[in-house]
């Protein structure tokens, strides 16, 4: 059988290398590159070797280093079209192995015991020291693959059933949705010949792409949602896979480097000629940290987004193997170290800059802002969830079980407002000095807003945006809110408050297109005060109150899991109208979303992926269950919001509170 071997290794510093399995797909409509056999190194460039090398048709998995062995347990199918230099002769496909560039650390010398659990110890660090070596690659089973749907025998009923259902699903989706599909698949990135992402915007009109034509985590997330609710989950392993690797890239700006758990923002695939004058060319992966972007802010959410992903791969997919792996597992203990170290703070929530989220320009959030809190809180239990505990380990979950239980506590106490917590605030005292204040925060009552007094309804409630001593951000945001429903953030009283706040106030955070990034806009001397008159920002445009198309999908999870279906067929209604015939913007602009935003990009991937996504949950509302959470009595039953009983004080615990009748 012909077969090929592809070794990919990246010339980027510390060099560790890695190796996984492919086998041939056709994943996206195209198929691996036809070659027998080609080695790419130093930044991915191609050459010929040995057949006597790697053996013809092995399926590996096991990788013998210079110290102790390493097993990986995981085959993964690739798909995607080539842009891999071939080499001469190629013909015919296979199988064959693949050494992913820059593993992120010397860790395969180290068992998952040996890590040193506590959260702040330095032994992480030491991980970064020593490249890989590879002593041997040894022959393991192949995986055994899925029966064609055209198959013969016994089987041959069950394939047409499935020939008929898919051809039936097809039929059954709108032009908009066909239309949708195609751009999507049309945005997809490809490293080394297979798929990694999707790029997030690929407007064919666009003369300048910025960093549009980038792979960002937090926007590919939707994607990656779409494509597994459609059965595709080999571009998300992949995407996973790859982003872990850059988890560990030297991250410099301006003489300082944070810490070797964050992830970056995005990343793009590059080529460049190869060293020497044979004028080949090369691939590589470079990722941006947040050292290009506007304002230079790190993101703290795609660490966070990255670990949501992982456990929403597993559960879409069925394949558990990846998270179990000794790379992934540290990759999720260096985010959580990252979020856990002890600092300054007081409060359970984590402080970032303004820009460090899906708002990534300056309005005002940061601090505590909701939206992190929320994402922080699910990757926590998405964390939990995936971790293996043992002795070196058991530590780092008990540190993330008592952070869960005072963020959740933190949260349902203070950041959520009605009617009635309005009218409290309105009434506080201040300056008040005492371990049993009320006005725990010093918030004087004239920070509540005039919209607010007459906006917010008799029914229903919501997390506010920030806390901060002496400072309450009244505005909604939608993202926070919508994560506070779909992590159990917030209690089941809070979380139906949401919802139906969101109902009642329909026509202010929906309107033309869903749904409102945030409500109320700044405007005058508050717009040029917090945006520092940022003209992107201006009142009811981009994340100054614009409407986001990609939020559909969330709002559609949190719809289902609150039993409100026809809600988010609603919404999904509301854009399939105008989505197409818009040509997929980013974002819409007006009070109402009634206009195309400005500088809006147009084929936006992530709204395109957020209205698919959306449409295939409520297709198939029953996957929804696997992706959020319910309440978790364990929490509850291990509380540690209460002080101590020997210092005399009392805290009431707003998670006990008992469902309104």
């Amino acid at each position: 059988m012909n077969s090929r071997s592809c070794i990919c290794v990246s010339a980027m510093k510390p060099c560790c290398r890695f190796l996984i399995s492919f086998t041939s797909s056709s994943l996206f409509g195209f198929s691996p590159p036809n070659s027998d056999k080609f080695i790419i190194s130093s930044k991915l460039h191609c050459r010929n070797i040995d057949s006597r090398s790697i053996r013809s048709g092995i399926h590996c998995r096991r990788i013998v280093l210079d110290r102790n062995g390493f097993c990986d347990s995981d085959s993964i199918s690739w798909g995607g079209g080539s842009r891999v230099l071939r080499a001469r002769g190629s013909r015919g496909r296979g199988r064959g192995v693949l050494v992913i560039p820059r593993v992120a650390s010397d860790f395969r010398n180290h068992s998952t015991s040996s890590l040193d659990s506590h959260v702040n110890d330095k032994s992480f660090e030491s991980m970064f020291v020593k490249p890989l070596v590879f002593k041997d690659v040894e022959k393991t089973e192949r995986i055994p693959k899925k029966e064609s749907v055209n198959g013969g025998g016994k089987d041959a009923n069950f394939g047409n059933v499935g020939v008929r259902k898919e051809t039936e699903r097809v039929l059954s989706q709108t032009e908009v949705e066909k239309e949708a599909w195609k751009l999507l698949r049309g945005a997809v990135v490809n490293y080394c010949g297979f798929p990694v992402g999707t790029v997030a915007a690929n407007d064919p009109g666009d003369t300048q792409t910025l960093n549009y034509d980038q792979v960002f985590i937090r926007d590919f997330v939707p994607s990656a949602y779409a494509f597994m609710l459609d059965g595709e989950g080999e571009i998300v392993r992949n995407f996973l896979l790859h982003t872990l690797q850059l988890q560990s890239w030297e991250k410099t700006v301006d003489c300082h480097s944070p810490g070797p758990g964050l992830m970056p923002a995005s990343f793009k695939v590059k080529s460049g000629p190869r060293e020497g004058n044979d004028g080949s060319f090369e691939e590589f992966l470079d990722p941006d940290f947040g050292g290009s972007a506007i304002g230079r802010v790190s993101p703290v959410d795609s660490g966070l987004w990255w670990i949501i992903l992982l456990r929403a791969y597993g559960k879409l997919t069925g394949d558990y193997t990846l998270q179990e792996r000794i790379d992934v597992q540290t990759g999720i203990k260096l985010i959580l170290k990252l979020c856990l170290a002890d600092g300054f703070d007081m409060f359970p929530t984590l402080l970032v800059t303004d820009g460090s989220c899906m708002i990534d320009r300056r309005m005002g959030i940061h601090g505590h802002p909701l939206e992190i809190q929320a994402l922080f809180y699910s990757a926590l239990r998405c964390a939990r969830e995936m971790l293996i505990v043992n002795d070196g380990t058991k530590n780092l979950v008990a540190a993330v079980n008592n952070r869960l239980s005072a963020l959740s506590f933190h949260i349902r106490e203070y950041y959520w407002v009605d009617i009635k917590k309005i009218n409290e605030i309105y009434r506080y005292n201040t300056e008040e000095y005492s371990a049993d204040a009320t006005n725990k925060f010093n918030i004087y009552p004239d920070q509540i807003p005039t919209w607010l007094v007459d906006w917010i309804p008799d029914k229903g409630g919501y997390f506010i945006g920030n806390l901060q001593p002496a400072h309450m951000d009244f505005r909604f945001f939608t993202l926070g809110n919508l994560w506070a429903v779909i992590s159990s953030l917030g209690n089941q009283e809070q979380n139906e408050g949401v919802m139906t706040l969101i109902e009642e106030k329909w026509d202010d955070l929906v309107a033309n297109m869903p749904l409102k990034i945030c409500f109320p806009a700044l405007e005058k001397d508050e717009w040029r005060i917090i945006t520092g008159s940022d003209p992107k920002n201006t009142p009811w445009s981009y994340h100054n109150g614009g409407s986001w198309p990609t939020l559909l999908w969330q709002f559609t999870l949190a719809c289902i899991k609150m039993g409100k279906l026809e809600l988010a067929k609603k919404a999904v209604a509301v854009a399939e109208k105008r989505l197409k015939e818009d040509e997929w913007p980013e974002y819409y602009d007006t009070k109402s979303g009634r206009f195309v935003g400005k500088q809006s990009r147009l084929y936006q991937t992530w709204t395109i992926a957020g209205f698919l996504a959306a449409k295939k949950l409520i297709e198939q509302p029953e996957k929804a269950s696997l992706l959020f959470w319910e309440e978790d009595y364990q929490l509850l039953e291990t509380c540690v919001c209460g002080l101590s009983k020997s210092s005399g004080r009392k805290n009431k615990c707003s998670r006990f509170t008992p469902p309104r009748s």
